[in-house]
Formats: C-alpha cells, sequence, structure tokens
C-alpha cells in the first residue's frame, strides 16, 4: 500500500493537534490533581443527626471553579447557618477551610489527610483560660456516611472537649 504525501502530512497535522491539544486541556485545569480531589468524599447533599440519629441540619456540599474549590452551604434545624469555602494550594500542599457563620463564629483551619480522614486544625486560639486550638475531622464510613467531629485541644494536644459530632447521610 502506497501513502501518498498529502495524505501523511494530513495523518501527521491531525496528530500533531491533537498532541497539542491535550497538553493544552492539561494546562487548563490547573487543579485536576489528586490532591484536589482528597475531599470529594464529602461531596453531596447530606442530611446531617447527631450520634443518638437527632436531624440537626442539612449540608450541601459543591465543587466549584473548575476542581478548585469545595464550597458547603449549612442550614441547621435550629436555625444556624454557615458557609466555607475549602480549597489545597499547591504552595504549602495543604487544605484550608474558611468558616463563617450567621453568629460572626469564623474559623481557620488547614491540614490534609490522615491516613484516611481529612484533618483541618486552627491556628492557636489565645483565650483568658488559656491556650488552645480547633481541629475538625471528617471520615468517610463504608456504608457511604462522613463523619465529621470538630474538637478544642489544649497547646499541648490534650483534648478539651468534643463541640460537635455529626452523621452526614447521602439525601
Amino acid at each position: 500500500m502506497k501513502i501518498l504525501p498529502q495524505t501523511l502530512l494530513l495523518i501527521c497535522c491531525v496528530l500533531s493537534f491533537q498532541f497539542i491539544q491535550a497538553q493544552q486541556n492539561d494546562k487548563d485545569c490547573a487543579c485536576c490533581t489528586e490532591a484536589h480531589d482528597d475531599f470529594d468524599f464529602w461531596i453531596g447533599t447530606w442530611t446531617v443527626s447527631d450520634p443518638t440519629g437527632v436531624k440537626v441540619g442539612v449540608n450541601t456540599i459543591s465543587k466549584l471553579e473548575e476542581n478548585c474549590l469545595i464550597q458547603e452551604k449549612w442550614a441547621g434545624e435550629a436555625g444556624s447557618t454557615g458557609t466555607s469555602i475549602n480549597y489545597y494550594d499547591p504552595q504549602d500542599q495543604l487544605w484550608h477551610q474558611t468558616w463563617v457563620s450567621n453568629t460572626g463564629n469564623i474559623l481557620k483551619l488547614s491540614g490534609g489527610m490522615v491516613e484516611n480522614s481529612m484533618v483541618l486544625k486552627s491556628e492557636l486560639v489565645d483565650h483568658p483560660k488559656g491556650k488552645y486550638y480547633n481541629q475538625i475531622t471528617w471520615t468517610p464510613n463504608a456504608e457511604g456516611t462522613v463523619t465529621q467531629v470538630w474538637q478544642l485541644f489544649k497547646e499541648n494536644g490534650a483534648p478539651i472537649q468534643n463541640i460537635f459530632k455529626g452523621i452526614y447521610s447521602k439525601e
């Protein structure tokens, strides 16, 4: 079989275009890395219950900005609301969360995956009763739920108290 030079040129042009397009697509998705997907287990619309099964709220978690941002929108049964933005920063290789509620509560957390859980911690808070930090842990469970635990720890890492424990079930 004889290939004409024009046909060979056309094949080379098509293959070159596909190669260039594939490289461009990789550059267009700055947040398409494994690390950017670490928190994807939390994405969805969830009914959140306390450990006894009582519904405490609904939480909608969405992936935005071409895989670069996860947004949380909380609505508690007792009227509390809040929103967080969550993102992976390749510069420091950490996940960051900024949470703001309708009560004025602001949390700034950072961290990453520890074994099978996302663990985010605040900086030390200087309180008249002593220094402490917030830590929130999200763990995906085998049956498709997610457990979130918000805890306070002393400066030395000793636990102070659990603030919240919620079981997320997909709606």
